[in-house]
């Protein structure tokens, strides 16, 4: 009798359970199916890390400290993801290279720009959506003049100021092997820092750069 009611309570589980699955197999099969928007943006990119000047990882090589810290700004001068304007959209990537990463969208953005956000990260940023600890708003300020790039949210910040050459004219690199760090100026950082509960690094000296990113798909 009693083997008979196990029977019949696993049966029953079962049909409770088969719908739930099929639901969830199902949506995650209707989201796999849904086509990605048509997006496409071009952004200023600022970023400091704590390799030696330069970094030797936009020139394919290897990074020259590991684990490689650092703070990316993302600029969006101009883009769309479908039906939403992109113009004007900064975040900032906090990261250890291969390990973690947290990014802070302005707070600026709309609801609509922030799911676009999140939505191009595993398109255009997949080495820091990979990784990533956490998504979030916060106040993002940013400063860039010929001699000085400065940015900073509460947990995260870079000062860091351009490299000169012997003619007093910032150093600057063309024609790198990837398409995302062109119109390349070289820079030293002052400031690039992070502290929160859980992860903290400080540097200064090391190696800073601005380019300019396109990326995007028709």
């Amino acid at each position: 009798m009693f083997s008979s009611r196990r029977t019949l309570l696993k049966s029953v589980g079962a049909m409770i359970a088969l719908p739930f699955l099929n639901r969830r197999e199902g949506a995650q099969s209707a989201r796999a199916q849904t086509p990605t928007p048509e997006w496409r943006f071009v952004a200023t990119v600022a970023e400091s890390c704590s390799c030696d000047v330069p970094c030797p990882c936009n020139w394919g090589s290897s990074a020259t400290r590991m684990p490689c810290d650092g703070n990316r700004l993302i600029s969006m001068r101009s883009g769309r993801y479908g039906a939403v304007d992109l113009t004007g959209v900064a975040f900032l990537i906090t990261f250890t290279m291969r390990g973690w990463s947290k990014i802070y969208v302005s707070d600026r953005v709309s609801a609509a720009q922030m799911t676009a956000v999140e939505a191009l990260l595993p398109l255009a940023f997949g080495g820091f959506h990979k990784g990533m600890l956490s998504l979030t708003k916060a106040q993002l300020s940013v400063e860039m003049t010929e001699s000085r790039v400065a940015y900073s949210v509460p947990e995260s910040s870079v000062e860091m100021e351009v490299l000169r050459g012997t003619n007093g004219k910032p150093v600057k690199v063309l024609n790198l092997p990837n398409p995302a760090y062109q119109d390349y100026t070289q820079y030293r950082s002052v400031v690039l820092r992070h502290e929160s509960a859980d992860k903290k690094f400080r540097y200064s000296g090391t190696t800073g750069f601005t380019s300019t990113m396109e990326a995007g798909k028709a």
